[in-house]
């Protein structure tokens, strides 16, 4: 089935714009469709798993060492990226790191400082396009290869139906250290099969927005990828492709999350889901870059 185009060539992208697939042949009725995103550096500015870093250290969880070493592993991943080493030694450095942890207490530090924190970096072309998707009838995924227990009460500050993290084993309330799924690469397009089968979702019709080559699988697996804010690997893939490539540049203080209200005044209140297709193709369109 062709797939629907996010934005179109022409001059005026949106008195043309369709969600519907072009084609000759009869219609059939669609599944549901969702929206995947990825969170560091495509949702929120910075990552996710190193932000914590401070309020963990006064938390008594790790040392200042631990600080350092997280404060630089951001510098470098704002400025190149992170490849798959780095992914997997990132896993295995967490992987010791948590192990002893208790579970109650680093939920509780993240819910005091999720404000405080988060909302600064969330940035403000997200929330309008995540308000756009909900608005046109779609779910909104958050798959992240941070920790379950930080990309959950994000993804309910952004209004997400679905949030999904790395998942570490627990025993009697404590983490063990055992990543029972590790939510990057391969790993996020299980999990979109998954969900899919189990929502009833058509991937061919869905959208998936990443800032990392190592998420390719996760691009690939929907209709519409995009690339958002992409390492020089992505881009260069997505130019190649003829993929969008958005670039977010406005971080906003975001203080309550994006529910149906919002959504439908992002999108114009009471506005038709044709038009809200228009609007969202005429954001992609404004945002997109081309090499």
């Amino acid at each position: 089935m062709p797939r629907p185009q996010l934005w179109t060539a022409s001059d005026h992208p949106v008195d043309n714009f369709s969600l519907e697939p072009h084609s000759t042949t009869r219609y059939r009725p669609r599944m549901g469709s969702a929206a995947f995103f990825d969170l560091d550096k495509t949702i929120l500015a910075k990552s996710s798993s190193f932000a914590f870093a401070k309020p963990l250290y006064k938390g008594g969880l790790i040392g200042r060492g631990d600080v350092v070493r997280s404060a630089y592993a951001q510098f470098v991943y704002l400025a190149s990226g992170a490849d798959h080493q780095q992914m997997e030694s990132m896993r295995e450095y967490m992987s010791k790191l948590v192990a002893g942890w208790e579970v109650n207490h680093v939920r509780q530090i993240v819910a005091e400082t999720l404000d405080e924190i988060v909302d600064p970096m969330i940035y403000q072309e997200a929330v309008e396009l995540i308000a756009l998707h909900k608005a046109a009838g779609r779910d909104v995924i958050i798959i992240s290869s941070s920790g379950t227990d930080v990309v959950e009460p994000i993804g309910e500050r952004l209004g997400a139906d679905i949030a999904i993290g790395t998942q570490v084993a627990i025993e009697d309330g404590h983490y063990t250290g055992e990543i029972l799924f590790y939510a990057y690469g391969e790993g996020k397009a299980d999990a979109m099969r998954a969900l899919a089968a189990e929502h009833g979702y058509d991937l061919a019709e869905s959208f998936a927005y990443t800032d990392s080559h190592t998420d390719l699988p996760m691009l690939e697996l929907v209709g519409n990828p995009v690339a958002v804010n992409p390492d020089s690997g992505l881009r260069s893939i997505a130019t190649e492709r003829d993929w969008p490539i958005l670039d977010f540049e406005k971080p906003v203080a975001m203080r309550v999350g994006i529910d149906g209200k919002q959504a439908a005044a992002a999108a114009g209140a009471g506005v038709a889901i044709g038009a809200v297709a228009l609007g969202l193709a005429w954001y992609a369109r404004r945002r997109v870059h081309r090499a």
